[in-house]
């Protein structure tokens, strides 16, 4: 996988996070499921500009570290880092062939991570990387498209993303492009794995307790747009989380 296409993003990833779907249902979501991290050490695999790096050394986390694939990315992160420093490293790495950290981390975060790798082999070469990084016992929480997501099913556009298939198909399932309605439009192409993908290479790391968790819409959320705006978001869900435990 490449960094590349992350590289052309940079600083417009930052615009995701003022989207509806991320400001209402995926961040608090996620955050919600990571839950308390105060003297936890955090590894941020696939971190982008540092979003949840710098949330969770904001709440508490310790010793947290962020790698991604893409330069770009990470001198964002960097920069954010030094206008506001929080104690947060940043550096370019690829999960799937992850350098040995010298230390082992309590927390492992895998947003839109998995996804990127190109066959099954890669993803379990990920998940043995993620593995690897937590201490026995340490957890995982992933983001991902969902599995289930239904391609002829109400779309995700009216809270801020277009999700399209290419007509490719990799050996892990379908590639998908997402475009994210910034003003321009940012789109980026990757792999909708299959469930079993993920279970499978998961289990065979060495990870246990595997649970997926929906994501939901906040207070805030319904206070801002009432539930009937969120109709299309519950009869489809396009994202999904997952935990487990190292």
């Amino acid at each position: 996988m490449s960094g590349q296409q992350y590289d052309e993003i940079g600083e417009a990833y930052e615009g995701f996070k003022s989207l509806p779907l991320e400001q209402y249902v995926v961040v608090p979501s996620f955050l919600g499921m990571v839950g308390d991290v105060r003297g936890r050490s955090v590894l941020d695999l696939a971190c982008g500009t540092g979003f949840y790096s710098r949330e969770l050394g904001r709440r508490g986390a310790t010793d947290v570290l962020g790698i991604d694939i893409s330069g770009e990315m990470v001198a964002v992160a960097q920069q954010l880092e030094r206008a506001d420093p929080l104690g947060i490293g940043y550096e370019v790495g690829d999960v799937s062939r992850l350098r040995s950290l010298g230390r082992q981390f309590d927390i492992a975060l895998a947003v839109q991570l998995l996804n990127y790798a190109e066959d099954v082999a890669a993803t379990e070469r990920m998940c043995r990387s993620l593995h690897a990084s937590l201490k026995p016992g340490g957890e995982l929480f992933a983001l991902n498209q969902s599995p289930d997501f239904r391609f002829d099913g109400p779309p995700p556009d009216r809270y801020g993303f277009r999700t399209e298939l290419t007509g490719d198909e990799a050996e892990t399932g379908p590639r998908v492009r997402t475009t994210a309605l910034l003003d321009p439009p940012v789109s980026f192409v990757a792999n909708l794995p299959r469930r079993e993908v993920y279970e499978t290479c998961l289990r065979a790391a060495g990870f246990s307790d595997l649970a997926w968790v929906p994501l939901t819409v906040s207070a805030a959320g319904l206070a801002a747009f009432g539930a009937d705006h969120w109709a299309d978001f519950h009869a489809n869900p396009p994202l999904e989380m997952l935990r487990c435990r190292a």
